[in-house]
């Protein structure tokens, strides 16, 4: 690793080579990483660093595929209670992404969903941002892109007190691998180009996590319906710390790049797939 290089470099110089092997087509460069690892700011400075080359970009977060508040609470009364909350498969509406992927393959401009965090809900239409026409790389980034399912086996024994407490018989888990191994992968299966932003452990999320949400509140506001207290924070990654153990455990061995993270979030180490 050349010394002075960051994470931005590393992925740029990555996605470069992902587009000139494409031969013009689009290409879906999947980012995923733990809550609070520096995923959605390494999309923005990728995407401006690459249009500042001339290569149109667009960035889609697996966030802003969330189902809505009504669509969730839908779920919750059929499937699950959990199922209200926002974050695992089964909670993210897979054909809107889906769709917009196929839109910017036939080169056509495209609008890319917005889900408002605060709000708890997808924004209107009118409020989506616009994919010009001939994008050349869609950023699909997002804590589950490229996320595998785990073992029928492995769902037995709960990962921490909210499945221990309210996930008791494992529906909720098994509801959440399901859709995992189902309709998601699909829409992994598009990305060209994966990247792992791999947290040193599990026990850092919660302090990254509990950073994003005090941001959130310094500008919603701390009464705004989705935003969280501190305790909230630790209640609401215990619905995400299956799945990246899970990520952690699995992924480093298949992404085609993996950047080590710091508990401060720099790069510690780079390691290539291709």
């Amino acid at each position: 690793m050349a010394q002075g290089r960051d994470a931005l470099d590393v992925v740029a110089e990555a996605a470069r080579h992902a587009l000139t092997g494409a031969n013009g087509r689009l290409v879906l460069l999947g980012l995923c990483g733990a809550q609070g690892s520096g995923k959605s700011t390494l999309a923005a400075g990728l995407k401006a660093r690459l249009e500042g080359e001339g290569v149109a970009t667009a960035i889609l977060s697996i966030d802003d595929l969330y189902k809505t508040r009504a669509a969730r609470e839908g779920l919750a009364r059929t499937v699950h209670p959990l199922l209200r909350t926002r974050g695992v498969p089964g909670t993210h509406d897979v054909a809107l992404g889906l769709d917009v992927i196929a839109a910017l393959e036939r080169g056509e401009a495209t609008w890319l969903p917005r889900f408002d965090k605060a709000a708890d809900d997808r924004l209107p239409p009118t409020a989506w941002d616009k994919a010009e026409a001939g994008t050349r790389l869609l950023i699909l980034e997002g804590w589950c892109v490229g996320a595998r399912p785990q073992a029928a086996a492995a769902l037995g024994a709960p990962v921490n007190a909210l499945e221990r407490e309210e996930d008791a018989e494992g529906i909720w888990r098994r509801y959440a691998n399901m859709a995992l191994a189902g309709p998601y992968q699909p829409l992994f299966a598009r990305i060209d180009l994966m990247v792992l932003l791999a947290a040193p452990n599990f026990g850092v999320v919660q302090a990254w996590r509990s950073q994003q949400e005090q941001a959130l509140r310094a500008v919603a506001g701390k009464e705004a319906p989705g935003v969280m207290s501190d305790a909230g924070v630790e209640r609401f990654i215990q619905h995400y710390e299956r799945l990246t153990r899970h990520i952690l455990h699995e992924m480093p061995g298949r992404a085609d790049l993996v950047i080590r993270l710091g508990e401060d979030r720099s790069m510690r180490g780079v390691e290539m797939r291709r």
